[in-house]
């Protein structure tokens, strides 16, 4: 019977130790992901640090001066939050393939990175309102007096062979306008600067960069194709800290400081529907 007993035990022992175990790692993992979402809005403000993943080689949106020190929409956006929350901003470089990491590890605070939204990345990060446009689009001359699709009709448009652009004029442009199609990115530049087009149809970052050489006949968005707007990423869960955000790019919007970083970085103010 002692024998008996003692192999009872044994046999509790050996099938207790691995259930222990195991609840013991899946505590762990809510403890370390509990810890990761620890940093709230007041530990924030209490460490008087706001830490942000920003890009570095994505301008205009995050770039490197000739000063060497970081610039971009995303930096102004980034330290228009840290302003409005009283604390210093600490700017972290991130890649596109590292920024939500970052922020999933509890090394950042936020991501304002060009961050768009999917339903992929919503399952582990949360999002705020949309704080920068991010578009592709049909600009245009201030002259002229294209408002839709339907407007195309007997306007020449440079495009890029097989881009975003490219594919979804061809469903909804009538029958009168023309597409005229390039190999490149540049071709489709240079043809419109050079007067070949009455418009051009690319992204607003490119048309960013094309703005800046129209020499006073200024450039504008005419119509949407497809929005994307850029997201600001938080920690999954972090309810107060993504209202606060949300009321500070609100604040922004009214107050037109929203506007002027997109003028400043966009080279056009924000999209009337944004």
């Amino acid at each position: 019977m002692q024998m008996m007993k003692v192999l009872s035990e044994k046999r509790s022992q050996s099938f207790f130790k691995p259930l222990f175990a195991a609840v013991f790692a899946v505590f762990a993992v809510f403890a370390s992901v509990a810890s990761v979402q620890a940093t709230t809005l007041s530990d924030i403000k209490k460490d008087g640090v706001l830490k942000v993943a920003v890009p570095q080689d994505f301008p205009p949106f995050g770039s490197i001066g000739s000063d060497m020190a970081p610039r971009g929409y995303d930096i102004d956006m980034a330290n228009l939050i840290g302003e409005e929350l009283g604390v210093n901003v600490e700017l972290v470089p991130v890649t596109s393939a590292n920024r939500i990491p970052f922020l999933t590890t509890g090394k950042v605070d936020l991501v304002i990175s060009s961050l768009g939204k999917n339903p992929d990345r919503a399952k582990v990060i949360d999002f705020t309102d949309p704080y920068a446009p991010f578009f592709n689009g049909v600009f245009g001359p201030e002259s002229s007096d294209v408002k839709n699709a339907d407007d195309l009709d007997g306007k020449m448009i440079a495009v890029t062979r097989g881009s975003i652009e490219d594919l979804e004029l061809t469903k909804i442009a009538p029958e009168g306008a023309t597409l005229k199609r390039f190999e490149d990115n540049n071709g489709t530049i240079s043809a419109f600067l050079s007067g070949q087009t009455d418009l051009i149809a690319t992204g607003n970052v490119v048309a960013a960069a094309v703005a800046e050489q129209t020499s006073g006949r200024g450039l504008e968005v005419k119509f949407l194709i497809k929005n994307s707007p850029c997201f600001v990423g938080v920690a999954k869960g972090d309810t107060a800290l993504i209202a606060t955000v949300n009321e500070i790019i609100k604040k922004a919007k009214q107050d037109g400081r929203l506007n002027e970083i997109s003028k400043r970085w966009l080279n056009a103010p924000l999209p009337a529907d944004f």
